[in-house]
């Protein structure tokens, strides 16, 4: 989700598959569990096991953006929760807002842009936006790149129509 011209929503990643599949095994509760714990079920139990888990994933989701944002996140990271049958908030989603601007001149875009594609693929599963956010950094580094070749054969003299038709035959 784009949020405006200069800003890219990284993220929204939900892995919602653990909610629904729970988790494998038998949940124990730990030794360190509360009273209110020991009478959950044990569905509640493998409940609870799978939001610690997607918050783990999540937030671990999350700092990767972060990380590798550097000066281009713009805040922190936000987060949706839900409460698990414990009565604990657990991140469910997130995301982080990225300025995906261009720089002042070309050569500056192109190390944005490498950069909020690194953010964007920070994470070792990035979701669908995250290469979103990626492909739309490739195509701003592109046009950089576009506008470096057409003021470098504007600078050496030559026009567009010679492009790609000079000859060197001094090798």
């Amino acid at each position: 989700m784009i949020s405006s011209v200069s800003a890219a929503s990284l993220a929204s990643y939900s892995p919602s598959a653990a909610l629904q599949s729970g988790t494998t095994g038998a949940a124990r509760a730990s030794s360190s569990a509360t009273a209110g714990q020991a009478e959950l079920s044990q569905e509640q139990l493998q409940q609870i096991q799978a939001l610690e888990k997607t918050d783990k994933e999540v937030k671990a989701h999350e700092a990767a953006h972060l990380a590798a944002a550097g000066g281009l996140a713009m805040g922190g990271a936000t987060f949706k929760y839900e409460t698990g049958p414990d009565g604990k908030r657990y991140a469910v989603a997130g995301e982080v807002q990225i300025s995906i601007s261009e720089g002042r001149t070309p050569a500056e875009t192109i190390a944005r842009a490498e950069q909020v594609r690194r953010a964007a693929l920070a994470p070792a599963n990035p979701s669908g936006q995250d290469q979103n956010v990626a492909a739309q950094a490739s195509q701003m580094e592109a046009r950089a790149r576009a506008e470096l070749i057409a003021a470098s054969f504007k600078n050496t003299g030559h026009s567009n129509a010679s492009m790609g038709k000079v000859i060197d035959t001094q090798a």
